[in-house]
């Protein structure tokens, strides 16, 4: 099978992920539930998972790195703890519906920095007129899981601090490709997942908190169990339950892989496959790649319609001749109205695909497309 869905998760993984996961499982039980070799072990592995993503991510200290269950986890944490019910938001015309469901739940009255595809000036102009009304928050990703273009997060993040007005930023899509610094950005959160560019596993996410915040669950965190409040301390405030110690074992290694071969050569790879496909794709008659002239704003993420035929029936036809893609809206309905599409068929790409992946995609393509 041809796999180009590592927007939705890195399927292929490093060796070092799936047995890290394995000796977990083997030889960890839960942390802070008991001083024997098992649990301390489980701690231990804890902790130098939040000290290598504060390291990686520009996090005062570890103890301000929260692991999650997903990035929906963490970004329904920031937004409940920053937006008040009927409060006010603003976002970026690209987000995903882990950032608008949860607003629309508060009831928020959302503003939507609105502007053209790949247009970073424009983006900018939108966001700082919206900044003017004031808001309780904005959430804006770092790069669109659609159309793979990279924003001007930094930018984004200046424009904030000067409105003071707390940024939460989604890295859904550009963790473990593109810089994150939650300090120098200054924003109050930063949610990523473990499966994605970070090459952990499913069921495991990150939540990096520079601004205070509420729980979004209750429960045991083995400490200060008198209380029946949840602790006021980080990381315990936001982490009831057992943690997915197999899962975080698995992130760690994750992590290390992305560090060892640096975000930056991944990012260079990941760009030089996305190129190489859109150049092929815009060879066919009929078929139209949404990408950027700028190959800095883009990550390795590539949609691309085919005139007559539904974004479905052509992932379908693809995936009858091994190839693995995402068709439709991908839980981005805003995305969609931005850009002017109904829908589209999307490539992603990862540090395991190669030139031969491209190039056998396009071939399914060609002959899904004439039979």
């Amino acid at each position: 099978m041809i796999y180009l869905d590592s927007a939705a998760t890195t399927f292929r993984k490093p060796q070092s992920v799936r047995a890290a996961v394995l000796r977990a499982m083997q030889t960890m039980s839960s942390p802070g539930r008991g001083g024997y070799r098992s649990a301390r072990a489980a701690e231990e592995l804890l902790f130098r998972t939040r000290s290598l993503a504060a390291e990686t991510f520009g996090v005062p200290s570890p103890e301000q790195v929260v692991f999650t269950a997903s990035a929906t986890h963490g970004l329904n944490i920031a937004i409940k703890s920053l937006v008040p019910p009927g409060g006010r938001a603003i976002v970026s015309p690209w987000e995903h519906n882990a950032v608008t469901r949860p607003l629309h739940a508060l009831g928020a009255e959302v503003s939507v920095a609105a502007a053209p595809l790949f247009d970073d000036d424009a983006c900018l102009r939108a966001f700082q007129k919206a900044l003017r009304r004031g808001a309780d928050a904005v959430v804006c990703t770092a790069a669109s899981n659609v159309y793979g273009y990279a924003l001007p997060i930094e930018e984004i993040a200046g424009l904030c601090r000067r409105a003071g007005i707390p940024l939460i930023v989604d890295a859904s899509q550009s963790a473990g490709v593109l810089p994150l610094d939650l300090t120098a950005l200054g924003a109050a959160f930063a949610a990523m997942p473990g499966h994605k560019g970070l090459y952990g596993p499913q069921g495991t996410g990150l939540l990096l908190c520079g601004a205070e915040a509420k729980p979004l669950i209750e429960g045991g965190t083995g400490s200060a169990s008198l209380l029946q409040d949840m602790p006021e301390f980080l990381p315990d405030r936001l982490e009831a339950g057992t943690h997915n110690v197999p899962g975080i074992a698995g992130l760690e290694a994750g992590l290390r892989f992305v560090r060892e071969k640096t975000p930056e050569s991944i990012l260079r790879h990941e760009r030089r496959l996305i190129r190489r496909a859109a150049e092929g794709l815009s060879r066919m008659d009929g078929v139209t790649p949404f990408i950027s002239e700028d190959e800095r704003r883009q990550v390795g993420v590539l949609s691309f319609t085919v005139a007559g035929r539904a974004p479905e029936d052509v992932a379908e036809a693809l995936a009858s001749r091994s190839v693995a893609v995402r068709a439709g809206l991908h839980c981005a309905p805003l995305a969609h109205r931005s850009g002017g599409t109904a829908g589209t068929v999307r490539v992603s790409v990862s540090a395991f695909d190669g030139e031969a992946e491209i190039d056998g995609f396009l071939r399914a393509l060609r002959t899904a497309r004439n039979p």
